[in-house]
């Protein structure tokens, strides 16, 4: 297939503009994925020495190519050389008193995630495509870390019994994440074409926390490290899963410049693009259960007819799966869902 990648192209829908081509976009692609689709083995490579990252990193970016991506993403979790026990997951993490805030190595945490992180951000610039570049950078955003360090359970305790301490947690998150963003532009800034975190605040029905630690403790770190994207000249996309329409005025007031993740038991993705498609850029639109339930052709079918009314009605809009594409996605389908896209590009005159 004759496809040329052009970056300009996802910029626009930064730019909440309508691009010449209609651009797809994933938050994450399992490499496992990646390597069913290639029929090539290369997942073992990402552990490896520098040679072994950079062809690690080769297949990688050719996969995003090979399926007529304009941008690659790529992050690493701000959480990825932190001290556990990590509680992302569920359970207790480090800090549970004031004795545990204090004796966090705060101090020593950016050099232990560049230890682990600059190997893989120097073999991807290395080998990135021409025409192509990165959306992504630091991984997991300030309520995540939250999440990891004390355990979702038990934040609602230390809010209670400790709030001096829920309140200085999330500034010292805060402070950790802008050293990381900061030096990630310093470096790599030429790069990126947009940067984002992902940062979960909700489930199907409501936030996983309530509006006031949201507005309080976690918009004004966000508008920290936005503040740092927007001042290195890069537009912010916001990766959120679950029902955040209560605080989404919010999330828009401190600078967000697109949002993803979409999932239709909470809203159909039109309901995003009639409540915030004027101001902000959204991407996705196919929810995971659709993507792994339905056959290839109900998906093709179902992505021709969708996607085009997504592409005609919102300003910027980027077309991909509502959350990612993890190994139980069936390859099939995600394939089903870029051929439907591609064929919406040649249905309105826009190259492959």
């Amino acid at each position: 297939m004759d496809f040329q990648p052009d970056y300009r192209h996802f910029e626009k829908v930064m730019n909440n503009e309508r691009p010449m081509r209609l651009p797809i976009y994933e938050h994450i692609i399992s490499p496992g994925v990646m390597e069913k689709i290639m029929d090539k083995a290369f997942v073992h490579l990402a552990g490896g020495d520098g040679k072994d990252q950079e062809e690690y990193f080769r297949n990688y970016c050719a996969f995003f190519k090979d399926m007529t991506y304009d941008v690659i993403t790529f992050e690493v979790s701000s959480r990825a050389a932190g001290p556990g026990p990590h509680a992302l997951s569920g359970g207790v993490g480090p800090i549970q008193s004031r004795s545990d805030f204090e004796k966090y190595p705060w101090d020593d945490m950016p050099r232990r995630f560049w230890e682990h992180a600059r190997g893989q951000f120097d073999a991807l610039v290395k080998v990135l495509p021409e025409g192509m570049k990165l959306v992504g950078g630091i991984g997991n955003g300030v309520f995540e870390n939250a999440e990891d360090l004390v355990g979702l359970e038990h934040l609602p305790f230390m809010q209670v019994d400790e709030p001096e301490l829920y309140a200085e947690l999330f500034v010292r998150i805060g402070d950790y994440l802008c050293i990381l963003w900061q030096e990630l532009l310093d470096n790599y800034q030429g790069a990126f074409v947009a940067c984002r975190f992902g940062d979960d605040l909700g489930f199907k029905s409501s936030l996983l926390t309530n509006p006031r630690t949201v507005r309080d403790h976690i918009l004004p770190q966000y508008k920290r490290v936005i503040d740092i994207v927007h001042e290195a000249g890069k537009p912010f996309l916001f990766h959120s899963c679950g029902c955040l329409f209560e605080v989404m005025e919010d999330i828009i007031d401190v600078g967000i410049d697109a949002k993803h993740s979409n999932e239709d038991a909470i809203a159909p993705f039109d309901r995003w693009i009639a409540d915030y498609g004027s101001r902000i850029g959204l991407a996705g639109g196919f929810d995971m259960d659709f993507l792994c339930q339905k056959s290839a052709d109900e998906v093709y079918a179902a992505v021709i007819e969708h996607g085009t009314r997504y592409r005609d009605t919102a300003q910027g809009y980027a077309l991909g799966s509502g959350n990612s594409i993890p190994d139980y996605v069936p390859a099939e389908n995600y394939l089903a869902m870029v051929r439907a896209a591609q064929a919406i590009r040649a249905n309105d005159g826009s190259r492959i």
